[in-house]
């Protein structure tokens, strides 16, 4: 389990060490202006201390090893006993300006911290946690602004008996790092407050639930459109007046257009009962003129969308059954009439198409390969990534790194959660509600969650050539307040994801908010 005041500590500066980091003469003798040995292959197996490297704590524990990702040896952070280690290496002589740490790691999980850290470089140390991945290996990066020419590149593990790391493949190179969208989709307020919903800061001062989310750091807001919603929400009227509200805290707008008057998603993209007897010709027109009455009418009060995506979880196509994938010709006329309207009401709005399982890199590809092939018009990729259905963070790592490079196109999480307790706050069993369910090494904790939505955040942050724009929580306000369920067309629906929301139970601000804050 991670220790509940991990969040707390993981913001604080190991002070022994960091002390220690400064103190110790020796440092110059062996600074480089470059990083060495960063495979670990200079001295074979069995080496206490690599070499380039120094080692600070309970020392026994950081050794290299073979079974290496590349090579055939790896750094490990192992001990059958608690212990607390860093390896790292001092660099010198440095130019000034922006470096990024790359490193390939895998973990067992369950340690107090395990981090990567660039720190004493001038300005505010930079961290990655490592993520729980105990087979497959994954790449982080970490970047920071170098001021003082020299930078201490760290490798750290407060841990538990047993529990351990493998690193191996640093690199230490100019360019920087970071993810332009810290969003979450908030479709579910409006509805919310208007059946009483109450949202609060985390020491319980009831406050605006945008605002709480914009002071934790959330930078940009999803709100899905449904054409003639049985309720009345979530359809252009409502959608103009929250557009309002996100644009006033300084937050960007990602529109996301279902085409329906329900919920549209991989199994199920049902027409508007106002289109349902309609010719492909005329949906063609339809999608065009909702589209641009949506989007015209956010410019016109001064909210123009920032990001607008046409269709949600499309894999199967939307519109059914003239736009499925079985007809790629009419999908692609029909998403061609959105990208048009689009871009027609302001050609600055990016187009993303939004693909369900980013642990699936063969359906994406087939997906996109078809998209390319049919001349379909997009901006940005846009992918569902749900840890306890869609796969490994390995594998929507390789999703993530393939279609940025074979599209070349900026790929961002649109949706993804993450539970922070199992029970149920309404009469609705909950969607991931035994820990049978749970993605192994991530608890159902506010800890957890906030370890999820780090991991998300940091293989995304290391899709190469920057590509990688950021993540969309899913659905951070979505409270369990009665009326407020599922079903648009049945106000005794109740809510199935209350425990994956960024509020808690009693309506106070969680602290997994502060992945917001992400680099």
């Amino acid at each position: 389990m991670f220790h509940p005041r991990r969040t707390i500590r993981a913001l604080l500066l190991p002070l022994v060490a960091g002390l220690a980091l400064t103190a110790l003469p020796a440092q110059t003798a062996q600074a480089a202006s470059t990083l060495t040995n960063g495979g670990f292959e200079t001295d074979g197996s069995g080496v206490a201390t690599p070499s380039g490297w120094s080692e600070y704590g309970d020392t026994g524990a950081s050794y290299v090893e073979s079974g290496g990702r590349s090579g055939s040896y790896r750094l490990s952070q192992y001990s059958s006993a608690a212990y607390k280690v860093e390896t790292y290496q001092y660099l010198s002589g440095l130019t000034n300006g922006n470096y990024t740490l790359t490193a390939w790691v895998r973990s067992g999980g369950g340690q107090n911290s395990a981090y990567m850290a660039l720190k004493n470089c001038g300005s505010s140390e930079q961290r990655t946690d490592l993520p729980v991945s105990s087979s497959s290996w994954v790449r982080i990066v970490t970047s920071i602004n170098v001021t003082n020419n020299q930078c201490t590149i760290s490798i750290n593990s407060d841990a538990n008996a047993g529990n351990w790391i493998n690193v191996d493949d640093l690199t230490f190179t100019s360019g920087t790092t970071g993810l332009s969208i810290k969003g979450a989709d908030i479709s579910s307020l409006a509805k919310s407050e208007a059946l009483g919903g109450v949202y609060k800061t985390s020491s319980g001062t009831t406050g605006d639930a945008l605002a709480i989310l914009k002071s934790a750091g959330m930078n940009y807001a999803r709100l899905k459109v449904w054409v003639n919603p049985a309720d009345g929400y979530n359809n252009q009227t409502r959608v103009l007046a929250m557009a309002k509200r996100i644009k006033a805290q300084g937050m960007k707008l990602l529109v996301d257009f279902h085409y329906s008057d329900t919920w549209a998603d991989p199994g199920k993209q049902t027409k508007p009962a106002a289109w349902s007897g309609h010719s492909y010709s005329q949906l063609k027109t339809d999608v065009y003129n909702h589209t641009y009455d949506v989007l015209n009418a956010l410019k016109a009060q001064g909210t123009t969308a920032d990001m607008v995506q046409v269709g949600n979880e499309i894999n199967g196509g939307m519109l059914w059954s003239e736009g499925s994938t079985d007809n790629w010709s009419q999908l692609a006329g029909l998403i061609n009439s959105g990208y048009s309207a689009a871009k027609a009401v302001s050609s600055s709005t990016q187009v993303a198409l939004h693909l369900a399982n980013a642990g699936d890199d063969a359906t994406v590809r087939w997906w996109f390969d078809n998209a390319k092939t049919y001349g379909i018009n997009y901006d940005v990729i846009g992918l569902s990534y749900y840890g306890y259905w869609h796969g490994t963070l390995a594998a929507a790592q390789t999703t993530l790194d393939d279609v940025a490079s074979r599209y070349g196109k900026p790929v961002f999480i649109a949706e993804t959660a993450y539970p922070f307790r199992l029970d149920s706050d309404d009469s609705l069993t909950n969607q991931i509600d035994t820990t049978g369910e749970l993605v192994s090494g991530y608890p159902a904790t506010a800890a957890g969650q906030l370890a999820w939505m780090n991991s998300v955040a940091n293989i995304v942050e290391a899709v190469p050539n920057g590509r990688g724009l950021g993540v969309f929580y899913w659905e951070a306000t979505w409270t369990a307040v009665t009326g407020n369920g599922w079903d648009p067309t049945d106000a005794t629906s109740g809510n199935g994801w209350e425990n994956q929301a960024l509020f808690g139970y009693d309506d106070k601000a969680l602290s997994s908010m502060s992945w917001f804050s992400h680099r």
